[in-house]
């Protein structure tokens, strides 16, 4: 299979289920698939099918690349360093969004206040988690303050 047929797999595998946890985040079969964690595993086994293959050309220097920005910049640089990359993301974006999903619904968190948090999941990982995590603050002070 070629990098771009690659590429295009993992994309087709995760958006699914964005879509299932942003457009029908209740519908009870929308809940039952997303409980799955192996929702994240194509993309991850994208990534490892990727790696292994680098591995199999770099050979043990591809562990050393990691110990420099211009050593990572160098294995990102290239096609099969992209698709790793962002089979990388794809995996663990969707497994985050997951993670984030379920403990809203556990919470009671507004569906429609998890529209915007899922998606800047999907699309910018880390600031989509953080953006969950001040929420789930927010929102887990004032359930307490709520029950008292």
């Amino acid at each position: 299979m070629t990098n771009q047929t690659l590429f295009q797999l993992s994309n087709l595998l995760v958006v699914p289920f964005w879509l299932l946890m942003i457009a029908l985040p209740r519908w009870p079969w929308a809940v039952r698939v997303i409980r799955s964690p192996w929702i994240a595993a194509p993309p991850a086994l994208i990534y490892v099918v990727v790696i292994a293959q680098t591995l199999m050309q770099l050979g043990p220097g591809l562990f050393s690349a990691f110990g420099s920005l211009a050593g990572v910049m160098g294995l990102l640089s290239s096609p099969q360093g992209a698709l790793a990359g962002w089979a990388h993301f794809l995996a663990f974006d969707l497994f985050t969004g997951r993670w984030a999903y379920l403990d809203a619904i556990e919470r009671k968190m507004p569906a429609l206040l998890m529209v915007p948090v899922l998606f800047m999941i999907f699309m910018l990982g880390p600031v989509g988690l953080l953006l969950y995590l001040l929420l789930r603050l927010i929102f887990g002070a004032r359930m307490t303050s709520q029950s008292n």
